[in-house]
């Protein structure tokens, strides 16, 4: 799937257009290209790429001289070795490797030339992605949203929503093995504070109900998801799992809260994408990915929906509502 781009354009064609205008097409070899591999669905990504797309303005490449040639994995994560080949095959000038690590280490193992941007939620250095953060070497840098303190902190606030809750649950994604929690960082934040965890798996729409149904089973009374592109796809069966057992949950990403999640915790993922625009563009503008180091998040936003919190018979700490940045009403 191809298109060029400006930005009212790209907002124009996010509409649902299924396929690209064949005028558009017929321009690409006169205009460099980026491939745009993502390891999600288009359809809940549209706020996400006009992110990019803003980040990409930014550097002044916008109007007709820019093409986006999409790949999107589905969830499929082992279609994305066939897709990141594809586009070095055609080539592309960059590729923006995005969201999940499964995405950049397709792009990394497809080509070792073509600069990579990639959006990634674990340590990119322990994926193997990059060398360092302030000097990534080789062709690949990018963003990374989450921090390696992440998990520990959302502990933490969970504890404080919900200081009742003996056993609390950390919902994982099988399929991705290097997630953005560290387990031992977890057990370790959860002896501090004196709580059990308990840890289910879900990578399907039937096994996450049966993850809820253990979590009921092992009477955990909380419950952390992990910051995982297949959970944020699966948010609106989450919402309504934790809703019907009466679970609280504390998320990685707004866009939970803002359908009915009790509270989310984490970088925002659209500032995410709008930065991995701007390296796209700086790429295309002749720098080099080894001399852009990794970005991290400075910043990590508490998102707390009010209306959730009484449906659950949750009393939210005053300390709390004081620290959110974002209080749903």
């Amino acid at each position: 799937m191809t298109v060029t781009i400006g930005r009212r354009e790209l907002l124009a064609a996010l509409g649902g257009a299924a396929a690209w205008p064949l005028a558009a097409r017929a321009q690409q070899s006169a205009i460099p290209v980026i491939g745009f591999l993502n390891s999600g669905s288009h359809e809940e990504r549209t706020y996400l790429l006009s992110a990019f797309s803003q980040g990409l303005s930014e550097t002044g490449i916008e109007g007709r001289n820019v093409a986006i040639d999409y790949r999107w994995a589905q969830g499929q994560y082992d279609r994305l070795p066939a897709m990141a080949a594809e586009l070095v095959r055609r080539p592309v000038a960059v590729i923006a490797a995005t969201g999940d690590a499964v995405s950049p280490l397709a792009a990394k193992a497809a080509t070792t030339t073509i600069p990579i941007v990639f959006v990634v939620g674990g340590d990119p250095v322990a994926l193997g992605l990059v060398t360092s953060f302030n000097r990534p070497a080789g062709n690949i840098t990018g963003v990374n949203v989450v921090s390696s303190t992440l998990g520990p902190k959302a502990l933490e606030l969970l504890h404080e929503l919900v200081p009742s809750a003996a056993v609390i649950g950390i919902l994982l994604n099988p399929t991705t093995s290097r997630g953005g929690f560290d387990l031992l960082e977890l057990q370790k934040a959860a002896r501090a504070i004196g709580v059990q965890l308990t840890v289910v798996r879900g990578n399907s729409e039937s096994s996450i109900e049966a993850a809820f149904t253990s979590l009921a089973e092992q009477k955990a009374r909380a419950l952390l998801v992990e910051p995982d592109v297949y959970f944020l796809d699966r948010r609106e069966q989450l919402v309504a799992l934790s809703a019907r057992d009466a679970l609280p949950v504390l998320y990685s990403r707004r866009e939970y809260a803002a359908i009915g999640g009790l509270a989310s915790y984490g970088a925002n993922l659209a500032d995410g994408y709008r930065q991995a625009g701007i390296y796209a563009g700086r790429i295309l503008k002749g720098e080099k990915p080894a001399d852009l180091p990794v970005m991290q998040p400075t910043k990590f936003d508490l998102v707390l929906n009010l209306k959730t919190a009484k449906a659950l018979h949750v009393e939210i700490p005053d300390k709390l509502l004081a620290l959110a940045d974002e209080v749903i009403e």
